[in-house]
């Protein structure tokens, strides 16, 4: 098997077979084919595309490229879930725990940040103790001690797909359903989950800029589950504007703090119950199909301060410390630098998510490369979002860094910039965009 004849193939809109797949794969994961091949075939598929067997034969040889992780011993039905990213998105601390204190196991692996969108393991890295790098050896015993277990993602994991990221991010070869969605479903897959509900963010702050790219990305990832045999749920989520009010490692753990004392921004309490109903439904408990009275027993377990416990047992269970209260301990004290105001009375008519987050990495609390430093207590707080009706002088935002963290007079002025060109205010009465797009089965 030639890889030129497989590119001359894929060139003129052949469908690929898996033996080609699986050469293709194989070559990339062992370095055998050289970058220009690998990268001439990937700006064929983003040409001419695959069909839903070609982008599943993709999504399992490169789930097989490294390692894969058996959860069969917790003999129960392991539902994952994923976000395509966004600003201001805190939900896995959220929905691990919910989903927990339903006895259901919930095994994810997460990544760090890069660029705009905020990573998982920074945010609950910010917590003083908290340990993300767990054996999968032990995931077990993680999961007995209080139903949930999170660690960063392993090299070993996917290794096909993380040589072909690299490649796609400087061939201009990202944006392609196909790529995407094979990328997201094979860590899935090698991460051992039965079942996944993704959160398809979508809008300015989102890799899919309009509804439907997103449906578009949703469909491909569904179809995929389907022949291999994984059920996929995929949530269409606003990320017109970040979500909730706090963007940064320590400001948004403690906008996650809020949300198990019943204090959540209705944006973040609606995309994390849907969220966790979505993977309760897909789970071995199911009791009902219909996800608003999931929800509502969702919000029980919040009121009754169960949910909490489960949060706070979830972050011993990792090491992570607390006050005698249960409240989160810190590696850092953030210290408001500047506060956006209102030159004008009127309503909130934008809250462009990706300057947001561009101001957030100038702060310290993303980073432009891998190698970046994150200053945890670096970042913003919305202090009016879309449709609040303001007045001249009102305060839009603060931005932060650490208490002993200085990002620059350069970077401060930067990022104040953008906050500022980041609300849009108008004369006429805005409605709060809905933050559930759509459910897709």
């Amino acid at each position: 098997m030639e890889m030129r004849d497989i590119i001359l193939d894929k060139r003129y809109g052949k469908r690929l077979s898996e033996e080609q797949i699986q050469f293709f794969v194989r070559g990339v994961t062992d370095k055998s084919i050289p970058d220009y091949q690998i990268s001439a075939l990937l700006m064929a598929i983003v040409l001419n595309g695959m069909d839903s067997s070609e982008m599943t034969d993709l999504t399992l040889m490169m789930a097989r490229s490294g390692q894969t992780l058996d959860l069969s011993a917790l003999s129960q039905r392991i539902v994952d879930k994923h976000s395509t990213g966004g600003v201001g998105d805190k939900c896995t601390p959220i929905v691990l725990p919910l989903v927990a204190s339903f006895g259901i196991p919930v095994v994810k692996l997460s990544g760090r940040g890069l660029g705009f969108t905020g990573g998982t393991i920074d945010k609950l890295e910010s917590i003083e103790g908290f340990r993300t790098e767990i054996p999968f050896s032990r995931f077990s015993e993680y999961v007995a001690r209080c139903g949930a277990v999170l660690s960063a993602q392993t090299p070993e994991l996917a290794p096909a797909d993380k040589e072909l990221y690299s490649l796609r991010d400087v061939t201009g070869t990202v944006e392609s359903i196909p790529l995407i969605a094979s990328s997201i479903m094979s860590k899935k897959i090698a991460g051992g989950a039965d079942a996944i509900v993704l959160d398809v963010t979508c809008g300015d702050g989102a890799f899919m800029r309009d509804i439907d790219r997103a449906r578009e990305l949703s469909q491909a990832m569904i179809d995929i589950g389907r022949i291999a045999g994984k059920p996929v749920t995929c949530v269409i989520t606003s990320m017109r504007q970040p979500l909730g009010h706090c963007v940064g490692n320590i400001l948004e753990m403690h906008e996650v703090e809020e949300f198990f004392l019943g204090k959540a921004a209705e944006d973040l309490n609606t995309v994390c119950l849907t969220l966790a109903a979505s993977m309760i439904r897909m789970s071995d408990i199911l009791t009902t199909e219909d996800l608003s009275e999931i929800i509502d027993q969702i919000q029980r377990k919040i009121d009754s301060g169960e949910a909490r416990k489960a949060f706070v047992s979830f972050i011993h269970s990792q090491g992570g410390q607390t006050s005698i209260d249960g409240s989160l301990i810190f590696k850092d004290k953030p210290m408001v630098r500047f506060e956006i105001n209102a030159e004008r009375d009127g309503y909130i008519r934008e809250v462009l998510a990706s300057d947001i987050g561009k101001a957030s990495v100038l702060l310290g609390a993303g980073r432009k490369v891998k190698s970046d430093i994150i200053d945890p207590g670096a970042g913003l707080i919305l202090r009016k979002k879309i449709g609040d009706y303001v007045r001249t002088g009102d305060c839009l935002c603060s931005l932060y860094t650490g208490e002993h963290a200085d990002p620059g007079s350069a970077s401060l002025n930067e990022a104040v910039g953008l906050a500022q060109k980041a609300y849009v205010i108008g004369s006429d009465e805005q409605a709060h965009p809905d933050e559930v797009i759509d459910i897709l089965y």
